[in-house]
């Protein structure tokens, strides 16, 4: 984790995140290690999709029309997560970590969305049903990964 707050430092960038599956555990990661409050600035936790709306602005029409787990609500707490924030920098995960799921909706899919300055992109992965604790732990060594690819691409870089 040293590598990341190390580069969101080097980049200038200060991070946010917006959880809802992972419950924190992203943040919990990055604050784990000394010296990340150089980098990382807050975690939104939005279990229900009331949190969702009234901590990250996410419209209630987006979560009626496609449902919590789905790119364009990871895209609006992505999203939302900067504009409520100091951060340049934010991830979000929303998802089925299980036990459960639909058909439609399987458990392990898990939905991302990363804002930075560049804008916003997303992505559903489906880590298959491995497990609620390993669904959190894959969602969440995903999302540190997102988060590092976007501080080592120049693009990002100011």
């Amino acid at each position: 984790m040293q590598g990341l707050i190390d580069a969101a430092r080097a980049a200038n960038v200060i991070i946010a995140t917006a959880e809802s599956c992972t419950g924190g555990m992203v943040s919990a990661a990055i604050t784990n290690t000394a010296g990340s409050s150089a980098a990382f600035d807050r975690g939104f936790v939005t279990y229900t999709n009331a949190a969702k709306i009234r901590m990250l602005g996410v419209r209630p029409e987006t979560l009626d029309a496609f449902g919590a787990v789905s790119e364009q609500v990871a895209k609006e707490m992505a999203e939302g997560a900067v504009a409520n924030s100091d951060a340049q920098l934010s991830v979000a995960i929303t998802g089925i970590a299980g036990p459960g799921g639909s058909e439609h909706k399987p458990e392990g899919r898990v939905c991302f969305g990363l804002t930075s300055t560049t804008g916003t992109i997303t992505e559903t992965v489906e880590f298959g049903a491995i497990g609620r604790a390993n669904v959190r732990h894959a969602a969440t060594e995903h999302a540190i990964g997102l988060l590092m690819q976007a501080l080592t691409t120049p693009s990002h870089q100011k």
